[in-house]
């Protein structure tokens, strides 16, 4: 079995030849990759679906002036695999009924106990993002796009992460590679 270098909380990248419309212009936080595949999620691309409408499908009970407050307050389009559910990536770890510990101060849940916190305001996370759906690869799937050069990987950071408008973090995750994004070709070789 190959060895390969795990880009657990990392970004990718989606380079400009990156044609596909799930992925053009994406930045992809990535929660887990293994010998078996990888799992990310897209954290900018918000969807027309606001916090509080997600909360009302979902049949969380959400007070009107919780309501107002996460009205307006995106939830993104994390992937195309499994849409139509909901994850929550967010620091502190915390302690979820379904959480994949990304690293000791981020997790990754799918579990409604944490959405209830966030209406409830009962020792909910700092930061959060709610995505539904996911990006996820087979195995081998991520490194053979890689080789493609279809997305360059940089080490992420929190304040891209969680605190940047959505329309900034692709910008900002270039910036710490050095990147200027109008230099990239469209063209990838190898030397």
């Amino acid at each position: 079995m190959q060895n390969i270098h795990s880009l657990v909380n990392h970004f990718l990248i989606a380079m400009p030849a990156m044609d596909d419309p799930c992925f053009g212009k994406t930045l992809i936080y990535i929660a887990e990759h293994n010998s078996n595949g990888a799992l990310g999620l897209i954290v900018n691309r918000p969807t027309d679906l606001d916090l509080a409408t997600l909360l009302d499908r979902a049949s969380i009970a959400v007070t009107p002036a919780r309501m107002a407050a996460l009205s307006g307050w995106p939830t993104l389009f994390g992937g195309p695999v499994q849409p139509d559910r909901g994850f929550v990536l967010h620091r502190p770890l915390g302690q979820w009924q379904s959480t994949l510990a990304v690293t000791d101060e981020i997790g990754l849940t799918s579990s409604r106990d944490i959405l209830s916190s966030i209406v409830q305001e009962k020792n909910p996370p700092q930061n959060f993002l709610v995505a539904l759906g996911y990006a996820g690869w087979g195995a081998g799937q991520l490194e053979h796009e890689l080789a493609r050069n279809s997305w360059l990987t940089a080490p992420a950071n929190t304040h891209t992460l969680f605190e940047l408008p959505y329309e900034e973090k692709l910008a900002s995750a270039m910036d710490s590679l050095g990147v200027d994004p109008t230099r990239l070709s469209h063209i990838a070789g190898h030397a």
